[in-house]
């Protein structure tokens, strides 16, 4: 049996302003539209025969966006898992504590294999060609990594030298693996031919995985084991949640799994692959992605090039002129513009930096920020008022809550509300209609229908932050 799991975590802070905090790499869509993880999902999907457990490791506060991916990914009868970690503690814990679920699901015989979900793999049946061939050494008793044939000297990937071949197909065992290297020693990698990409994937069935950690990493598994005997996975509507326990998770140690077994292990070997391989690790490989004009310009959402060469421009919602530039990187979102030259796209990150350690919420979250039962943008704000953009889900309904300090006007544009307001019962506001929630009042906003209800949501008051707020109920798990 074939566990596909998938690691779901990173902000991708190069790829600022439409990876954030809030809304992770994995979840920014593509110029052709779909998310990185939704494109990851039908990979995973398209390996198993025709149903499955995938296994998504992420954290707890993106576990309704990761649902939400799966769903619209549209994988039929596949059975989403979601082992959901309080925080983040690299991928050893996360590799480790899936291994131990998919254990206790399907037993030591069962075959894992390990996908980062921010990865771009266009190539499916190389894919497939690579992953047959790593699970036939799997069932061997091999830990196996996928190394992505180089063909170029990146600085930005890690490395792995092939040593002693295993067979005819290109397998070899391990002969040691090497951080992100300089231009020379990478452009001496790639001329040797013996050292391929460290794609961040690997293979191997559960008992081989348990065994060996055992034997590398003792005092992790038995930290990890000690974790998952108090996290109990629980059935929840076709899939299965599994909340790891925020005290014990945050004992095990904090390391990857390169460090913690596979450069310590003497059953690693890697199988070449063939298929075509990114890690959208900037912008400049999103611009990869897009067609160029004649002047190769690239664009996504609407621009206009006047004497203007080699730049790639993304706006959501604005019409982008650029007038005698060349070689810029413009990114453009509602509420932070990014200006960058090309060859400084991997600086980027410098910017998301600074951002938090001012605590800025450009850090942290976009205008429209996803929330289990929909989403909200914010149109505009000021002194002690802020206008709201509410969709509310089919048969989705916001916590019974309060705030102390705010007062809010709904006003129905699309679909029926169901309000309930300060213990008088519940009443429903049609499209055109408004209610009144005065600051104090206990409040519920819910969607009975089969379309998007969508409201703008006027508040006034003091204070107007989004940590004013007291939840009495809450459906999605949500504490007070």
């Amino acid at each position: 049996m074939l566990i596909p799991v998938i690691l779901s975590g990173g902000a991708g802070t190069r790829l600022w302003p439409v990876s954030r905090e809030g809304h992770p790499k994995p979840f920014m869509a593509l110029p052709d539209g779909q998310s990185l993880l939704g494109k990851t999902y039908r990979r995973a999907a398209d390996l198993l025969d025709g149903w499955g457990d995938i296994v998504t490791v992420t954290n707890r506060e993106y576990y309704f966006q990761s649902k939400d991916h799966f769903r619209d990914a549209h994988l039929g009868r596949h059975r989403g898992h979601f082992l959901l970690e309080p925080t983040g503690r690299n991928t050893a814990p996360a590799i480790a504590a899936a291994a131990l679920s998919v254990q206790a699901l399907h037993g030591d015989d069962a075959i894992m294999l390990v996908m980062p979900a921010d990865h771009l793999i266009v190539n499916v049946e190389a894919l497939k060609d690579a992953v047959e061939h790593a699970v036939t050494l799997a069932r061997s008793g091999h830990l196996v990594t996928f190394g992505v044939v180089p063909t170029a000297p990146e600085t930005g990937f890690g490395y792995i030298e092939a040593g002693t071949p295993l067979d005819d197909k290109g397998a070899a065992r391990v002969r040691r693996f090497v951080e992100k290297p300089d231009l020379q020693t990478a452009t001496h990698y790639v001329e040797s031919g013996n050292f391929l990409w460290n794609s961040g994937m690997f293979c191997f069935s559960v008992a081989s995985l348990l065994a060996e950690l055992q034997t590398h990493a003792p005092v992790l598994l038995e930290q990890t084991q000690t974790c998952m005997a108090a996290s109990a996975p629980v059935e929840n509507s076709g899939s299965v949640q599994q909340e790891l326990s925020p005290a014990l998770f945050g004992e095990i140690m904090d390391i990857s799994i390169d460090y913690a077994l596979m450069e310590r292990s003497d059953k690693v070997v890697v199988v070449p692959a063939r298929f075509d391989w990114s890690d959208i690790g900037s912008w400049g490989a999103v611009a990869a992605l897009v067609p160029a004009d004649a002047q190769n310009n690239r664009t996504v959402g609407e621009s206009i090039f006047i004497d203007s060469h080699n730049n790639f421009v993304q706006s959501e919602n604005r019409l982008v002129a650029t007038v005698g530039v060349d070689n810029l990187i413009i990114v453009d979102t509602a509420d932070a513009v990014l200006v960058a030259h090309a060859d400084r796209a991997q600086d980027v990150r410098r910017v998301a930096r600074q951002l938090k350690d001012k605590e800025h919420e450009a850090y942290r979250l976009h205008r429209t920020v996803s929330r289990p039962w929909g989403t909200y943008t914010v149109l505009e704000e000021g002194p002690r008022f802020k206008i709201k953009r509410i969709v509310v889900k089919p048969g989705a309904k916001l916590s019974l809550q309060m705030h102390h300090h705010r007062n809010e006007h709904w006003v129905v544009v699309e679909g029926m509300a169901k309000v309930t307001n300060n213990g008088t019962g519940t009443h429903l506001v049609a499209k055109n209609e408004s209610t009144f929630i005065a600051a104090g009042h206990k409040h519920r906003l819910e969607n009975p229908g089969v379309i998007d209800l969508v409201i703008i949501e006027v508040q006034s008051g003091e204070y107007l932050g989004e940590d004013d707020i007291v939840r009495f109920e809450d459906q999605y798990g949500r504490t007070v």
